[in-house]
């Protein structure tokens, strides 16, 4: 069987004060913060760079819809396109169409709870 997820590439969650949270987070645990949260980087085994992302979010957030939950995971994937077809052909719910931007494709499912997911193809260096 092919490879599906690589890697976990992100957790993004739901709070009141997305900046105070990452105030704290900062001030209390040294992560290095910025508008979107804190990228933490890191080398796979093949030592190539790769990041993963922490991200608070306002609790008004849409972005994890039709989820109502709290969080949204981000899992890194290889060949995202046909990891969404075979997904499709088990029965997994897709979410929206694929995105493409210059540093991956992004594709959305469904867990069997309603738990959002987010797949990404990264292009790791676009960030470098």
């Amino acid at each position: 069987m092919k490879k599906r997820v690589t890697g976990l590439g992100g957790f993004f969650f739901k709070t009141k004060n997305p900046d105070q949270i990452k105030q704290w987070y900062k001030e209390r645990l040294g992560l290095n913060t910025d508008q979107y949260g804190c990228t933490f980087w890191w080398k796979d085994k093949e030592g190539n760079d790769c990041s993963t992302q922490w991200s608070p979010m306002n609790e008004d957030t849409k972005y994890f819809q039709p989820s109502q939950k709290q969080f949204m995971m981000n899992f890194r994937v290889e060949n995202l396109k046909e990891l969404l077809v075979e997904l499709e052909k088990e029965g997994v719910t897709i979410v929206g169409e694929v995105e493409e931007y210059e540093y991956g494709k992004f594709g959305w499912i469904l867990d069997p709870e309603g738990n959002k997911l987010e797949l990404w193809e990264p292009v790791d260096k676009a960030f470098l």
